[in-house]
């Protein structure tokens, strides 16, 4: 079976403590291979790997990291397809979707910020007496703690801007989904990246993530994952006066207004619901229509949902694939049950899915939509992240955007309208740090991207990444 090693130095080692984690497929419900059980001790030989290349890395001109960088997005890209087959069998996602979006996308993580380095500036503020310029240097070593619902498309977007800012990193990947994290290591090796600015430790977040954290040489945090780690992430940094990066949860509005297209609406609206099992923080949950449209839209709602066939992620037909873990299939299946006890109407899905074949043990659910609910119930104020989508209607304009903020969370949103004026209204009033208005998921990586309220604390994304993995230096010369 295979093993799932660290990659700490440039060189794949196992865990100091020798012991191994079970890591499963989630369409087969069965474990495939082993993963590094690290502690604290690997954590700090990664600090201590990162340390000794911190300075010769941060002196490495941009031009030379913008090549390095590119040629690791060549490497990716010669090999997609074995990457994509790795993170469909390691996160239960269709096999088209890892090569349409996880792979290109970290692709283009890493070709974004190879150029991006190259342009980032600084700024500089005359006076009559003095000139002012503002310098901006690596931090040194920080520390990147990606998720499991997008494995390497969220892990390169942290990476990538660490390291094209001059910084050495120490990586955990989620212990559900380590395989392309893995991987990359030979990548990086092979451009040429020197060895150690880049640490990849594998193992589970109260003892790798929270080293990392801990560790008082690592000088930064970028996190993507639930609420509650984000707190605790928080707590322990403050007081050490770590630079914080947190993206964290959502639970998302999807306004429809009676003035939309319809068509377009219905279908975007169904892949925002349902694309990745539910499983992205930017998923429209909680679904909101103009009452006078309610019935034509959930109509022709249904119908396209109808079309995310669940089914074995490696055939091309399927639209939906395995629900990433055993412990989250249940949580899901819980928030249904809840649902119905508060009053909802399940009108499509609802259930548990076996496909099949070799999948037939597999964590499958059905796309599901859920009507009859009210706007304060707990299924439509916490975060499910899976594929659970509510139908609310609602006769205003002031009523739905006091219901769309209602929840803790301000991730993101959608609105739905072919009122130029009432889009621009509408979206100044989301309590969310990015509203797509007739579209979904349309990323321009120049933009930033992160949430209010609770769900984070700062950007990503750009020169809002590059800032936040540099220091800012002022210069003050007299004339």
């Amino acid at each position: 079976m295979k093993q799932i090693l660290n990659f700490i130095g440039g060189e794949y080692v196992p865990a100091q403590g020798g012991t191994w984690l079970d890591n499963y497929e989630p369409a087969t419900g069965k474990v495939y291979s082993l993963v590094a059980d690290s502690d604290e001790r690997d954590v700090a030989l990664a600090v201590e790997s990162a340390k000794q290349v911190s300075v010769q890395w941060a002196q490495t001109s941009v031009e030379e990291r913008c090549a390095i960088m590119l040629r690791i997005a060549d490497g990716i890209e010669k090999k997609a397809e074995e990457f994509a087959l790795a993170e469909t069998i390691d996160q239960g996602k269709p096999l088209w979707l890892s090569k349409n979006m996880d792979i290109a996308r970290a692709v283009h993580n890493f070709r974004f910020f190879a150029t991006e380095i190259v342009h980032f500036s600084g700024a500089s503020h005359s006076q009559n007496t003095s000139i002012n310029y503002t310098l901006r240097s690596p931090i040194g070593i920080v520390g990147c703690i990606s998720p499991w619902n997008l494995p390497l498309y969220l892990f390169s977007w942290k990476i990538a801007p660490a390291i094209a800012a001059g910084n050495c990193v120490v990586a955990k990947p989620s212990e559900l989904t380590p395989m392309t994290a893995s991987m990359l290591g030979d990548i990086c090796n092979e451009a040429g990246l020197p060895a150690g600015v880049l640490n990849i430790v594998h193992g589970l977040g109260n003892k790798v993530g929270a080293a990392i954290v801990s560790h008082p040489l690592v000088k930064a945090i970028s996190f993507t994952g639930g609420t509650a780690t984000g707190a605790t992430i928080a707590r322990e940094a403050a007081p050490q006066f770590k630079k914080l990066s947190l993206e964290l949860g959502g639970k998302n509005p999807n306004i429809v207004f009676a003035d939309c297209a319809l068509e377009e609406a219905a279908v975007q609206s169904a892949r925002a619901a349902f694309t990745n099992q539910g499983e992205i923080c930017l998923c429209g949950s909680r679904l909101f229509v103009e009452r006078s449209i309610y019935d034509r839209f959930k109509e022709r709602f249904l119908d396209e949902v109808k079309k995310f066939t669940v089914g074995d992620p490696l055939e091309p037909k399927t639209r939906q694939g395995a629900i990433v873990a055993k412990v989250h299939y249940d949580k899901v299946l819980s928030y249904i049950e809840l649902a119905k006890e508060e009053g909802g109407n399940v009108v499509c899905g609802g259930k548990g899915v076996i496909v099949e074949g070799r999948c037939e043990q597999g964590w499958f659910i059905e796309p599901t939509v859920i009507e009859g609910l009210s706007a304060s119930c707990r299924t439509n104020q916490e975060e499910i992240f899976g594929p659970v989508v509510t139908l609310i209607p609602f006769d205003s304009e002031e009523e739905v955007i006091a219901m769309a903020n209602s929840t803790k969370y301000g991730l993101a949103s959608v609105i739905w309208t072919e009122n130029v004026r009432k889009a621009h209204r509408v979206a100044a009033q989301m309590e969310s740090g990015i509203v797509w208005v007739n579209c979904w998921l349309n990323r321009d990586l120049r933009t930033p991207f992160g949430g209010v309220k609770q769900s984070g604390v700062g950007r990503e994304g750009g020169n809002e990444a590059l800032r936040f993995f540099t220091e800012a230096k002022n210069v003050c010369i007299a004339y």
